[in-house]
């Protein structure tokens, strides 16, 4: 299998985070220039379909697209230690709060970092008034994930799944827009702090 991967983007943050976390380290990793435009090559759009990264190509040749779809698949098929649910109860949880984390945190605070971030001036027309409504959504999911963790050492489960690796890759890249969440937020930043002790946090970046 290949990995295509782009050190500067957020989401392929996510797949090499959770390779890390189940140990995959037999898969070959492509680097993808995006601010070169080698995602929008004829011959990348052939074997991806869209200017997308990060891109997996299976062992049947097939490439597949979108960060928890390859997460997915790569559970399927080294399936210890298990981040998506062993039943189906468990499963439904860990889904349930892998969306919030991706649409009330991760989702906003990548769209503040694209509307604010000065190198991404190059390929995104910034827009004020957005990066400030994404910023404001991003604050209150946090809000939403500060209770929650006030009653679980992690997201979703008593131990790391998906859910926290789309919170914990969107926190941090979003730095780049000097964001940060409230210190406030005391269960936050106890859980950012131990996800980002984690062998999973080097490997990911």
């Amino acid at each position: 299998m290949k990995l295509y991967d782009s050190r500067r983007a957020p989401n392929p943050r996510r797949v090499r985070w959770f390779m890390a976390e189940k140990g995959i380290d037999d898969i070959e990793i492509v680097d993808v220039d995006i601010f070169g435009g080698q995602h929008r090559t004829p011959e990348y759009l052939a074997r991806a379909g869209l200017p997308n990264v990060p891109a997996l190509e299976m062992g049947n040749g097939q490439t597949i697209t979108e960060s928890v779809a390859i997460c997915r698949y790569l559970e399927s098929v080294y399936p210890t230690p298990n981040l998506f649910g062993e039943e189906a109860c468990e499963a439904a949880v860990i889904e349930m709060w892998s969306r919030r984390a991706e649409m009330m945190v991760a989702t906003p605070l990548m769209m503040l970092v694209r509307h604010t971030h000065p190198a991404l001036a190059a390929i995104e027309t910034q827009v004020p008034e957005i990066a400030a409504a994404n910023r404001a959504m991003a604050e209150k999911g946090l809000k939403m994930l500060d209770r929650r963790l006030a009653e679980s050492e992690f997201i979703a489960e008593d131990r790391v799944t998906m859910a926290d690796i789309l919170a914990i890759t969107a926190i941090d890249f979003a730095r780049m827009a000097r964001f940060r969440p409230d210190p406030d937020l005391v269960h936050v930043r106890r859980w950012r702090e131990a996800m980002l002790a984690r062998p999973a946090a080097s490997a990911g970046v």
